[in-house]
């Protein structure tokens, strides 16, 4: 079912002011009207060929990429750093693989996929400055600037007032697509049978490990083969869980190695039957997933060898995300697509490839093969392209999406949303969006062909 914001709006039978959208929001008839930063007259913030609105591994890519073009280009983030999930939110290493010239090369600049979450904000910013993008940090966007279905541009709120930027094209790069929806694109969100998106998870790391026994485990699959004091690690898990020495949510816990030998990155924490788009929920998915921390914490403790001094040395500022609104472009991509490695005449990313990776909405582990004693285990992909038409909203001009909030299917998307598949979108639509703008036409009208081979 295809949801718009104005729907939404109806539906709620509430008008803009209810919602605090242009102005102050007054209840009872006599109550005095109280002007706000965001009713007072917003002031001129920029102008660029290429408008960037989110600093994550799609933003990031789209506005590199547009700018190596030659296109003068404004990045907006809400945060104070750039980096996206793998900064907010600790989430590492950068996983997923697409053939990609730009993610390449961004990889090469910030070390390759392991990542340093103390300084990777500040690699994004001088590989970004570096080739002359405008970056603005704590620049929240609040609305958008229409003509007709053409998009111009976003209005920031700051504390001094709002600013008003515009852009040739809008690169929506916010993960939850905030610029399309309130350019009013349909979107969907979850899976097609009770709309439940993927669970959303505390990334972490620990500390205190001893170097020489140090324990990996990346997966489902590989936990049921990795052998801890005579069982296998997946055992040992779905025991704990079900005696509730785990939460009910924790099937797995993933311990990938962080880059200093005595720290692992921890990705365990599950919380169900919550959105990204609701703050309510999310208030509770932070709560609930920093408490399931220490509970694994104490597991590990307990079970693993090596691990009986550990302790958790850092905690991000966001929980992860992993899934809330795609929007209707021109194209949708689907599972099909991504199980026989479809390809595409306008693909504007190659060879993308990770798992068809879908977190269990109603229970722990994964969603396909998950029983009473089974964790499940993720379905294999294979090398698939993603069309352009998948960035191209089907009725907004003026605008591009980049990243996980592109067109896509819940399970085909539960494949592209990983960051360096992120990257290659966000190249894709950083390139094309150049183009646009050297050509003085819209983004819709850019053929992709011709540029597939800089990419």
């Amino acid at each position: 079912m295809k949801i718009t914001r104005r729907e939404i709006i109806k539906q709620l039978g509430l008008g803009s002011a209810a919602l605090g959208i242009g102005g102050a929001v007054v209840f009872g008839a006599d109550a005095p009207v109280i002007p706000t930063a965001s009713s007072l007259p917003a002031k001129h913030g920029g102008s660029a060929d290429v408008l960037v609105c989110g600093g994550g591994p799609a933003g990031i890519a789209a506005a590199y990429a547009a700018a190596k073009r030659g296109a003068k280009v404004i990045l907006l983030e809400r945060f104070g750093r750039l980096g996206g999930m793998a900064v907010q939110a600790m989430v590492g290493p950068l996983m997923g693989r697409c053939q990609s010239k730009i993610k390449s090369e961004i990889l090469n600049k910030i070390g390759g996929p392991r990542i340093d979450y103390m300084k990777l904000d500040l690699q994004y910013f001088d590989l970004l400055t570096e080739v002359g993008v405008e970056v603005w940090l704590h620049a929240p966007i609040v609305g958008v600037i229409m003509d007709g279905n053409r998009l111009r541009g976003v209005r920031v709120y700051t504390k001094s007032g709002d600013l008003e930027f515009f852009g040739k094209t809008v690169i929506d790069a916010t993960g939850d697509g905030d610029v399309a929806f309130m350019a009013n694109v349909p979107f969907e969100c979850g899976r097609e049978e009770d709309g439940l998106v993927q669970p959303m998870s505390i990334m972490y790391t620990i500390s205190g490990i001893d170097p020489a026994k140090r324990f990996h485990c990346g997966s489902e699959g590989e936990a049921r083969h990795r052998q801890v004091n005579g069982k296998s690690w997946a055992q040992w898990v779905t025991e704990g869980q079900e005696s509730g020495e785990l939460p009910p949510t924790v099937g797995v816990i993933r311990l990938y190695y962080g880059v200093q030998p005595n720290r692992n990155v921890v990705n365990a924490t599950q919380v169900n039957g919550v959105s990204g788009l609701c703050p309510r929920d999310m208030t509770k998915a932070e709560i609930d997933g920093r408490k399931q921390a220490y509970a694994i914490l104490d597991f590990v403790r307990k079970h693993l060898p090596g691990y009986e001094n550990a302790y958790i040395d850092a905690m991000p500022a966001v929980i992860g995300v992993r899934e809330t609104r795609r929007f209707e472009g021109c194209a949708r991509l689907e599972k099909e697509d991504c199980v026989v490695g479809r390809k595409f005449e306008d693909a504007a990313v190659f060879g993308a490839s990770f798992c068809l990776d879908i977190h269990n909405p109603s229970g722990s582990g994964q969603a396909v093969g998950h029983n009473q004693h089974l964790q499940g285990e993720a379905e294999r992909d294979r090398p698939y392209d993603i069309p352009y038409r998948c960035l191209l909203p089907k009725t907004v001009d003026g605008l591009l999406l980049a990243g996980r909030c592109i067109s896509a299917s819940h399970v085909a998307h539960s494949s592209l949303r990983v960051q360096q598949i992120g990257m290659g979108i966000g190249a894709g639509a950083g390139t094309a969006a150049a183009e646009a703008a050297a050509k003085g036409i819209l983004a819709r009208e850019v053929d992709i062909r011709p540029l597939q081979q800089y990419l």
